[in-house]
């Protein structure tokens, strides 16, 4: 199968392929905890690129417009995990289009789907029943409200016309190393495996993509490039300090003619959240009465009982917001996490074999909340450096040399003391951050701290007490099934869980007694919940089915 979608592709492009060759290599029957072996076939390439997002596809691009200024070829593959690029990325985004004008300089009269400019730019601080209106810092004159499942797709075509060759509906799962422990490849999941482990009828074995070069853009938290950032210690060679992460929340909604402001952006903080939770809110203004709103949580929240899901749902509620809603239709809903580390979580993106690019190195600029032109521009860097590593005999680590005297950098130094200014609560943090931005210019004389990794930020239950949350009324504010069935999700349940516990015992022993069970709450798909066994006793059960990939499972 992936030998015809290979030669269907290239042929497409019209670009002439090597034959695929054929290995034996185990695979792991992870239920049963045994192994069988299969063969799997394999390809190589240049250069692998693990993601077809912003990132992996701005290098791919970058690297083919390379090879034909050198009048030279590379062949470039792009793997996507969803059925079709675009697919696991939730419409709706203020994008800003710097690094596309230095990528594509003639996108505008490329029929690029970015459309609509921001038109007004508004900055509220909520409270339960007002909107109180303050300057805005975001800086969006310029930039554009769109789809960014639609700019990746229309960035896939670009790719394809250049010659990449573009694989959507398949999964890197595992990383491949040679004799000298250098990565050389990903591999692809078997297919059509039961529960069990045993191989049904429609098994298919992975495939193994090698590479001269793997370039892996899977953004935030993801797993290849978070082992490979643990095993060769990237963090501690970059900025050092650990990662940190917010959860966000988003559904798009079609809303009613007249209320419907193309272009319109508008940011929120304050309520719902309690004055010692990071977070915010958005609502984004797109074409065809369509609107994308959504709600931003720090993990690093202290009370174990707070729910984003029904934080995202309380908000709805506001009367600045439910006015706007009434009347309207969801037309989806889905959730990711965020890196919020900027600058001080930065790590080495460069490892023997390859290198990191995009939000899986964590390029968010956190008070923009814009990540998509740093991933690009992070992409675009990468595939320079890949070009003279495999055209011109220099180094990868180039990537690196030339990330820290790029732009990228520039802008999330300046950045920097914006997201730990709020460890110290909501007040001091808006105070600190509004000197950091009109007195300081994002030039201060020092670069705050950020404070404990999220998963132990959480406080014990006994100093706390139990949320109420409003029952959701069907109209604005809706359960977890409803969201669900409007994300599309779709997992065959006769297939091993994609969710493992590292101790089975810790959400019995530690979660729910010391915690009350957090991760019941904190996932916005409901995928973990309690339940008694038999004997009376509560038991954590996993709903591998309900899962949004939102990456936030990491955290237990």
């Amino acid at each position: 199968m992936h030998r015809i979608l290979r030669a269907a592709a290239a042929a497409a492009a019209g670009i002439a392929t090597a034959p695929a060759r054929r290995h034996r290599a185990p695979s792991w029957g992870a239920a049963t905890a045994r192994w069988f072996s299969v063969e799997r076939e394999a390809m190589s390439y240049d250069v692998v690129i693990v993601g077809a997002g912003p990132a992996g596809l701005a290098a791919a691009i970058r690297l083919k417009q390379l090879c034909r200024a050198a009048d030279t070829d590379l062949s470039v593959c792009v793997l996507e995990k969803g059925a079709e690029v675009g697919a696991h990325i939730l419409s709706g985004n203020v994008f800003e289009p710097r690094a596309l004008d230095e990528l594509i300089p003639k996108w505008r009269q490329e029929d690029a789907p970015i459309r609509v400019p921001v038109s007004s730019d508004k900055f509220w601080m909520l409270t339960k029943n007002k909107a109180w209106t303050l300057p805005s810092p975001f800086d969006n004159k310029g930039n554009y409200v769109i789809s960014l499942s639609q700019l990746v797709r229309w960035m896939s075509v670009k790719a394809e016309e250049l010659g990449v060759e573009v694989y959507p509906g398949f999964a890197a799962s595992e990383i491949l190393y040679d004799e000298n422990q250098i990565v050389a490849g990903v591999a692809t999941n078997d297919v059509g495996i039961a529960k069990d482990g045993s191989k049904r009828e429609t098994f298919q074995p992975g495939v193994e993509l090698r590479g001269r070069i793997i370039l892996l853009a899977e953004g935030c938290r993801g797993s290849l490039s978070e082992k490979i950032i643990t095993n060769h210690k990237l963090r501690e060679s970059g900025q050092g300090q650990h990662q940190t992460y917010a959860l966000g929340i988003k559904e798009v909604w079609e809303i009613e003619e007249g209320k419907h402001k193309p272009g319109s952006v508008v940011h929120t903080v304050g309520w719902p959240l309690d004055m010692k939770t990071y977070g915010g809110s958005f609502l984004y203004h797109l074409d065809d009465r369509q609107l994308a709103i959504g709600l931003v949580v720090a993990l690093n929240y202290r009370n174990p009982f707070l729910s984003p899901y029904d934080e995202f749902q309380k908000f709805k509620q506001h009367p600045a917001i439910r006015t706007l809603l009434e009347g309207g239709t969801v037309l989806q809903y889905g959730a990711r996490t965020l890196n919020e580390g900027g600058f001080q979580s930065i790590p080495n993106p460069v490892f023997p074999g390859g290198a990191i690019i995009g939000c899986s190195a964590g390029f968010l600029n956190v008070p923009k909340i814009k990540g998509s032109h740093t991933a690009m521009k992070s992409g675009m860097l990468a595939a320079e450096a890949t070009f003279k590593a495999l055209v011109e005999g220099s180094s990868i680590d180039l990537y690196w040399e030339n990330l820290k005297k790029s732009w990228i950098w520039d802008e999330l130094y300046r950045a920097r003391n914006y997201r730990p200014a709020f460890e110290y609560g909501f007040i001091p943090g808006m105070a600190l951050s509004a000197v950091e931005r009109y007195i300081f210019k994002g030039k201060s004389p020092f670069t705050l701290k950020h404070g404990k990794p999220d998963h132990e930020a959480t406080e014990m239950v006994n100093l706390h007490s139990p949320i109420s949350y409003p029952k959701p009324d069907g109209q604005v504010s809706f359960d977890v099934p409803s969201s669900l069935y409007r994300s599309n999700t779709n997992h065959e349940h006769d297939q091993p869980p994609h969710l493992r516990l590292r101790d089975p015992a810790v959400p019995e022993t530690v979660n729910l007694p010391q915690y009350a069970g957090p991760e019941s709450r904190y996932c916005p798909a409901r995928v973990y919940e309690y339940v008694s066994d038999e004997n009376g006793d509560p038991k954590l059960h996993i709903n591998a089915q309900n899962c949004l990939h939102c990456k936030v499972a990491p955290f237990i």
